[in-house]
């Protein structure tokens, strides 16, 4: 299994890692643009990894091939899921972890971020990796896999995994993924004892200009703190 092609944004020479997912049926340019609104400081020493999903069919779209981390099935929350594919992508994110690591980011200055269905891998990966991340970023999305949740994670996570920083934000007229699937992810986080930073807004499938806001606030307060923390 190779590691997928990326866009790659840096800021100054970096010492902490955002890999930021898309959502179904764009690439990685689409959250590209959104580095430089962020207003972060090439001082501040991010590399912004923005990797390409795989091509599939996509059941929902008539079996049309796209970009997309795992098949969709039906919206039915409690429909069948593409297991198989949602592990696979799972497997190529924890590659671009080890690979950030590689390159200089420890695992408590990884953030890995989605927006969608990029979101949901990025909780499914984040949840399970058995070293603390610096957190997990999800935005509109929700948490696939329920059960393999609760038996995997919620009976099995160790006290420091636990700790891991959760940051969710999700619009309030959301008519791909309702708001009610944000929230009953957070409820099942926040019920297996993770810290949870919710935030909801006046908006559809989309990303405004205060949750920007936000997300820059998160991740300065995840990754510039912890810099400073190991700081001589």
């Amino acid at each position: 299994m190779q590691i997928p092609d990326c866009v790659e944004v840096e800021l100054g020479h970096p010492q902490a890692s955002v890999i930021w997912l898309h959502g179904l049926g764009a690439d990685g340019h689409d959250f590209e643009p959104m580095v430089p609104e962020l207003g972060l400081s090439p001082d501040d020493g991010i590399r912004f990894v923005f990797p390409h999903a795989p091509t599939r069919p996509v059941t929902i779209n008539g079996g049309m091939t796209m970009r997309a981390w795992y098949d969709i099935r039906t919206f039915d929350r409690d429909g069948p899921q593409d297991e198989a594919g949602i592990r696979e992508s799972a497997l190529l994110l924890e590659r671009l972890i080890e690979r950030e690591r590689q390159r200089g980011s420890d695992y408590p200055r990884i953030v890995v971020a989605g927006f969608s269905q990029g979101g949901a891998i990025a909780l499914h990966t984040g949840l399970r990796f058995p070293q603390r991340l610096a957190g997990v970023m999800a935005l509109s999305t929700w948490l696939p896999l329920a059960q393999s949740f609760r038996e995997e994670v919620a009976e099995n996570t160790d006290a420091a995994v636990r700790g891991l920083r959760i940051f969710m934000a999700h619009g309030s007229f959301d008519p791909v993924l309702p708001i009610e699937f944000g929230k009953t992810t957070r409820a099942a986080l926040q019920s297996a004892g993770f810290n949870v930073e919710w935030h909801e807004y006046p908006m559809g499938h989309a990303v405004c200009a205060e949750e920007i806001t936000a997300v820059r606030r998160w991740l300065q307060s995840v990754l510039l703190r912890q810099a400073r923390n190991s700081s001589p």
